[in-house]
């Protein structure tokens, strides 16, 4: 009776305890509360797309995105998480430089006026911990501008005439990235 009573209770734990693992193995680790976001610009919808962003969408926690949150005249990863990538699709002219078609990491330093604007190839990097500027293949410097309150970090693209705007909006903040590409064609439905 007693071997019996014994190795009822030794299942039972080993139950348990398999149990509890097997929950454990099926639940998820704090889920990241800044979300990826991914932005294209095409030249219309049934178009390849000419550039694709990919970044983290931090959302605004205190009085002021730039200054408070984000420190202004250090660099910034131009988002959250991961460093923000950018994939040109075809060779560009990124303000006045010519940039081969490729994936870079897209870095700021804000300031209040102006922002400098920074292609590196360094990829696959945690927020801008790992900035190598030897990897640098541009540096531009752009006007802020200012527009309605957001809430949330954004980046979208903006068509004028021959020239792309990449538009980066947090706060009352805007800055428009110049782009220009030659020989977009726009197909006709």
């Amino acid at each position: 009776m007693k071997k019996s009573y014994y190795t009822t209770i030794i299942v039972l734990i080993l139950f348990v305890i398999l149990f509890i693992s097997e929950s454990q193995a099926q639940s998820f680790k704090k889920i990241d509360e800044i979300p990826l976001d991914i932005s294209y610009y095409r030249a219309n919808r049934v178009t390849q797309p000419v550039v694709k962003v990919i970044y983290g969408r931090p959302t605004l926690k205190k009085k002021k995105a730039f200054g408070d949150q984000v420190p202004l005249n250090k660099l910034w990863r131009t988002g959250a998480n991961e460093a923000t990538e950018v994939k040109f699709y075809q060779d560009i002219m990124f303000g006045d430089q010519k940039i081969p078609a490729g994936t870079y990491v897209l870095l700021t330093i804000p300031g209040e006026k102006e922002w400098e604007i920074i292609l590196n190839t360094k990829l696959d990097v945690w927020g801008a911990f790992q900035y190598d500027p030897d990897a640098d293949i541009a540096r531009i410097r752009v006007p802020v501008s200012k527009a309605e309150r957001l809430q949330v970090f954004s980046i979208a693209f903006k068509r004028i005439k021959n020239e792309i705007q990449m538009v980066l909006g947090w706060d009352s903040t805007r800055v428009k990235i110049p782009l220009k590409i030659e020989d977009i064609v726009v197909a006709k439905l």
